[in-house]
Protein backbone atom coordinates (compact mmCIF):
# COMPACT_ATOMS: atom_id res chain seq x y z
CA UNK A 1 0.00 0.00 0.00
CA UNK A 2 2.78 2.50 0.76
CA UNK A 3 4.58 1.97 -2.55
CA UNK A 4 1.07 2.44 -4.22
CA UNK A 5 0.46 5.38 -2.11
CA UNK A 6 3.88 6.89 -3.08
CA UNK A 7 3.36 6.68 -7.23
CA UNK A 8 0.00 7.61 -6.95
CA UNK A 9 1.31 10.64 -6.01
CA UNK A 10 4.29 10.80 -8.46
CA UNK A 11 1.81 10.32 -11.18
CA UNK A 12 0.60 13.68 -9.79
CA UNK A 13 3.91 15.00 -11.61
CA UNK A 14 1.98 16.30 -14.74
CA UNK A 15 -1.49 15.13 -13.93
CA UNK A 16 -4.42 13.93 -12.38
CA UNK A 17 -7.21 11.30 -12.72
CA UNK A 18 -7.71 9.46 -16.10
CA UNK A 19 -10.28 8.95 -18.64
CA UNK A 20 -11.89 6.22 -20.63
CA UNK A 21 -9.32 5.31 -23.84
CA UNK A 22 -10.69 5.49 -27.31
CA UNK A 23 -10.91 2.66 -29.67
CA UNK A 24 -7.56 2.00 -31.01
CA UNK A 25 -8.62 1.34 -34.10
CA UNK A 26 -8.65 5.18 -34.12
CA UNK A 27 -4.80 6.25 -33.75
CA UNK A 28 -3.42 6.09 -36.97
CA UNK A 29 -5.61 8.26 -39.99
CA UNK A 30 -3.96 6.46 -43.35
CA UNK A 31 -3.96 9.91 -44.71
CA UNK A 32 -1.93 11.72 -42.17
CA UNK A 33 0.47 9.57 -41.95
CA UNK A 34 3.24 8.87 -44.78
CA UNK A 35 5.12 5.66 -44.53
CA UNK A 36 7.62 6.87 -46.70
CA UNK A 37 8.87 9.76 -44.38
CA UNK A 38 12.34 10.09 -43.17
CA UNK A 39 12.77 9.70 -39.57
CA UNK A 40 13.15 13.44 -38.63
CA UNK A 41 9.89 14.16 -40.73
CA UNK A 42 8.18 11.79 -38.61
CA UNK A 43 9.62 13.37 -35.05
CA UNK A 44 8.28 16.38 -36.50
CA UNK A 45 4.79 15.49 -37.16
CA UNK A 46 4.40 13.69 -33.62
CA UNK A 47 5.67 16.74 -31.70
CA UNK A 48 2.60 18.53 -33.50
CA UNK A 49 0.41 15.78 -32.73
CA UNK A 50 1.59 16.29 -29.01
CA UNK A 51 0.43 19.70 -29.38
CA UNK A 52 -3.34 18.32 -29.77
CA UNK A 53 -2.71 15.61 -26.95
CA UNK A 54 -6.30 16.96 -25.18
CA UNK A 55 -7.30 14.11 -27.94
CA UNK A 56 -5.87 11.03 -27.51
CA UNK A 57 -6.54 10.17 -31.05
CA UNK A 58 -3.31 12.90 -32.14
CA UNK A 59 -1.48 12.03 -29.39
CA UNK A 60 -1.95 8.34 -30.50
CA UNK A 61 -0.84 9.19 -34.02
CA UNK A 62 1.86 10.24 -32.93
CA UNK A 63 2.83 7.62 -31.13
CA UNK A 64 2.69 5.69 -34.42
CA UNK A 65 4.59 7.87 -36.26
CA UNK A 66 7.37 7.72 -33.78
CA UNK A 67 7.46 4.13 -33.67
CA UNK A 68 7.82 4.64 -37.64
CA UNK A 69 11.24 6.50 -36.88
CA UNK A 70 12.52 4.38 -34.32
CA UNK A 71 11.97 1.28 -36.16
CA UNK A 72 13.66 2.81 -39.78
CA UNK A 73 16.24 3.86 -37.30
CA UNK A 74 16.70 2.09 -33.73
CA UNK A 75 19.44 4.33 -32.73
CA UNK A 76 17.27 7.62 -32.97
CA UNK A 77 17.66 8.89 -29.48
CA UNK A 78 15.11 11.89 -30.50
CA UNK A 79 12.26 9.33 -31.54
CA UNK A 80 12.97 7.31 -28.38
CA UNK A 81 12.68 9.44 -25.78
CA UNK A 82 9.60 11.62 -27.49
CA UNK A 83 8.13 7.64 -27.07
CA UNK A 84 8.56 7.79 -23.60
CA UNK A 85 7.01 10.68 -23.05
CA UNK A 86 4.22 10.49 -25.32
CA UNK A 87 3.28 6.80 -23.66
CA UNK A 88 3.71 8.11 -20.31
CA UNK A 89 0.65 10.41 -21.20
CA UNK A 90 -1.41 8.01 -22.92
CA UNK A 91 -1.01 5.56 -19.88
CA UNK A 92 -1.96 8.50 -17.25
CA UNK A 93 -5.75 8.97 -19.38
CA UNK A 94 -6.09 5.19 -20.09
CA UNK A 95 -6.61 2.12 -17.75
CA UNK A 96 -6.50 -1.47 -17.63
CA UNK A 97 -4.38 -3.06 -20.43
CA UNK A 98 -4.32 -0.35 -22.20
CA UNK A 99 -2.17 1.70 -19.50
CA UNK A 100 0.11 -1.51 -18.79
CA UNK A 101 0.89 -1.63 -22.20
CA UNK A 102 1.99 2.11 -23.06
CA UNK A 103 3.73 2.15 -19.62
CA UNK A 104 5.38 -0.64 -20.70
CA UNK A 105 6.24 0.78 -23.71
CA UNK A 106 7.71 3.97 -22.08
CA UNK A 107 9.97 2.10 -20.11
CA UNK A 108 11.63 0.22 -22.99
CA UNK A 109 11.79 3.23 -25.27
CA UNK A 110 13.31 5.26 -22.03
CA UNK A 111 15.70 2.50 -20.84
CA UNK A 112 16.69 2.72 -25.18
CA UNK A 113 17.11 6.50 -25.13
CA UNK A 114 19.22 6.53 -21.44
CA UNK A 115 21.66 4.00 -22.86
CA UNK A 116 21.59 5.94 -26.18
CA UNK A 117 22.63 8.89 -24.74
CA UNK A 118 23.59 8.86 -20.98
CA UNK A 119 24.54 12.44 -20.58
CA UNK A 120 21.47 13.90 -21.40
CA UNK A 121 18.49 14.29 -19.35
CA UNK A 122 15.02 13.76 -21.88
CA UNK A 123 15.70 9.50 -21.27
CA UNK A 124 16.39 9.51 -17.79
CA UNK A 125 13.50 11.66 -16.86
CA UNK A 126 10.72 10.28 -19.08
CA UNK A 127 12.35 6.65 -17.92
CA UNK A 128 11.54 7.67 -14.24
CA UNK A 129 7.86 9.00 -15.30
CA UNK A 130 6.68 5.36 -16.30
CA UNK A 131 8.39 3.85 -13.71
CA UNK A 132 6.31 5.54 -11.34
CA UNK A 133 3.78 4.68 -12.98
CA UNK A 134 4.12 1.40 -13.54
CA UNK A 135 4.02 1.58 -9.38
CA UNK A 136 1.09 3.54 -9.34
CA UNK A 137 -1.04 1.11 -11.64
CA UNK A 138 0.61 -1.91 -9.32
CA UNK A 139 2.77 -3.23 -12.39
CA UNK A 140 5.31 -3.53 -9.60
CA UNK A 141 7.41 -5.94 -11.34
CA UNK A 142 7.87 -3.25 -14.50
CA UNK A 143 10.07 -0.82 -11.48
CA UNK A 144 10.72 -0.15 -8.09
CA UNK A 145 10.28 2.96 -5.98
CA UNK A 146 14.48 2.90 -6.18
CA UNK A 147 13.87 2.96 -10.10
CA UNK A 148 12.46 6.09 -9.94
CA UNK A 149 14.64 7.96 -7.51
CA UNK A 150 17.38 6.81 -9.45
CA UNK A 151 16.27 8.14 -12.69
CA UNK A 152 15.17 11.99 -11.16
CA UNK A 153 18.18 12.13 -9.43
CA UNK A 154 20.51 11.44 -12.70
CA UNK A 155 18.54 14.20 -13.81
CA UNK A 156 19.76 16.23 -12.15
CA UNK A 157 23.24 15.56 -12.25
CA UNK A 158 22.80 16.48 -15.61
CA UNK A 159 20.94 19.19 -15.58
CA UNK A 160 18.54 20.11 -12.34
CA UNK A 161 16.53 22.71 -14.36
CA UNK A 162 15.02 20.14 -16.79
CA UNK A 163 11.10 20.23 -17.08
CA UNK A 164 10.98 23.51 -15.06
CA UNK A 165 12.73 21.55 -11.95
CA UNK A 166 10.35 18.42 -12.16
CA UNK A 167 12.74 16.32 -10.66
CA UNK A 168 13.10 17.70 -7.95
CA UNK A 169 9.29 17.69 -7.51
CA UNK A 170 9.58 13.91 -8.10
CA UNK A 171 12.14 13.60 -5.06
CA UNK A 172 10.12 15.83 -2.92
CA UNK A 173 6.92 13.88 -3.81
CA UNK A 174 9.04 10.53 -2.62
CA UNK A 175 9.70 12.37 0.91
CA UNK A 176 6.40 14.04 1.29
CA UNK A 177 4.29 10.29 1.19
CA UNK A 178 6.92 7.33 2.32
CA UNK A 179 6.22 6.91 5.93
CA UNK A 180 9.46 8.19 8.22
CA UNK A 181 10.07 4.44 9.15
CA UNK A 182 11.54 4.19 5.28
CA UNK A 183 12.95 7.46 4.40
CA UNK A 184 10.16 10.08 4.50
CA UNK A 185 10.61 13.64 5.04
CA UNK A 186 7.97 16.32 4.99
CA UNK A 187 10.69 19.09 5.69
CA UNK A 188 13.15 17.71 3.21
CA UNK A 189 10.47 17.67 0.33
CA UNK A 190 9.47 21.02 0.76
CA UNK A 191 13.36 21.85 0.28
CA UNK A 192 13.92 20.12 -2.58
CA UNK A 193 10.71 21.60 -3.69
CA UNK A 194 12.00 25.21 -3.00
CA UNK A 195 15.01 24.21 -4.63
CA UNK A 196 13.03 23.23 -7.63
CA UNK A 197 10.88 26.58 -7.62
CA UNK A 198 13.91 28.41 -8.97
CA UNK A 199 13.80 26.36 -11.72
CA UNK A 200 10.07 26.47 -12.07
CA UNK A 201 8.29 29.66 -11.72
CA UNK A 202 6.10 28.69 -13.87
CA UNK A 203 5.69 24.72 -13.41
CA UNK A 204 2.15 24.39 -11.62
CA UNK A 205 2.36 21.27 -10.49
CA UNK A 206 5.82 21.84 -8.84
CA UNK A 207 4.00 25.06 -6.99
CA UNK A 208 0.77 22.41 -6.18
CA UNK A 209 2.70 20.15 -4.65
CA UNK A 210 4.98 22.71 -2.44
CA UNK A 211 1.61 23.84 -1.45
CA UNK A 212 0.85 20.23 -0.05
CA UNK A 213 4.28 19.94 1.65
CA UNK A 214 4.00 23.38 3.26
CA UNK A 215 0.67 22.22 4.56
CA UNK A 216 2.44 19.06 6.47
CA UNK A 217 4.92 21.00 7.56
CA UNK A 218 2.47 23.48 9.16
CA UNK A 219 3.27 26.25 6.86
CA UNK A 220 -0.76 26.66 5.66
CA UNK A 221 -0.47 30.98 4.67
CA UNK A 222 2.58 29.78 2.51
CA UNK A 223 0.52 26.94 0.92
CA UNK A 224 -2.30 28.58 -0.07
CA UNK A 225 0.03 31.48 -1.29
CA UNK A 226 1.31 28.85 -4.15
CA UNK A 227 -2.28 27.57 -4.67
CA UNK A 228 -3.11 31.37 -5.44
CA UNK A 229 -0.26 31.83 -8.00
CA UNK A 230 -1.43 28.39 -9.94
CA UNK A 231 -5.00 29.93 -10.10
CA UNK A 232 -2.94 33.34 -11.60
CA UNK A 233 -0.97 32.05 -14.00
CA UNK A 234 -0.82 33.34 -17.26
CA UNK A 235 -1.30 29.95 -19.68
CA UNK A 236 1.38 28.58 -21.54
CA UNK A 237 0.19 27.27 -24.67
CA UNK A 238 2.38 24.16 -24.50
CA UNK A 239 1.31 23.59 -21.10
CA UNK A 240 -2.79 23.92 -21.39
CA UNK A 241 -3.80 20.47 -20.38
CA UNK A 242 -1.45 20.54 -17.56
CA UNK A 243 -2.82 23.98 -16.31
CA UNK A 244 -5.92 23.04 -16.49
CA UNK A 245 -5.30 20.06 -14.34
CA UNK A 246 -3.54 21.90 -11.82
CA UNK A 247 -6.08 24.68 -11.43
CA UNK A 248 -8.43 22.22 -11.02
CA UNK A 249 -6.99 20.76 -8.14
CA UNK A 250 -5.28 23.81 -6.50
CA UNK A 251 -9.16 24.76 -6.50
CA UNK A 252 -10.02 21.22 -4.42
CA UNK A 253 -7.33 21.92 -2.17
CA UNK A 254 -7.82 25.62 -1.08
CA UNK A 255 -11.59 24.83 -0.50
CA UNK A 256 -10.54 21.96 1.60
CA UNK A 257 -8.09 24.17 3.23
CA UNK A 258 -10.74 26.55 4.39
CA UNK A 259 -13.61 23.73 5.38
CA UNK A 260 -10.53 22.35 7.76
CA UNK A 261 -9.68 25.57 9.43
Amino acid sequence: MFVRSVCLSLLVLFASSACSYRSQSKAAAPNEINSNSSPAADIAQADQFYRERDDLRRLEQGIVLLRQAATTDPNSYEANWRLAKFSYYLARHTDGEYRYRALRDGINAGTMAAQLQPGKPDGHFWLGANYGGALESGSFGLASLGDVRKEMETVLKIDEGYQNGSAYMVLGLVDLKAPKIVGGDPQRAVTEMERGLQFGKTNAFLRLHLAEAYQAVGRASEAREQLNAILSMTPDPDYLPELKEAQTQAQELLAKFSSAS
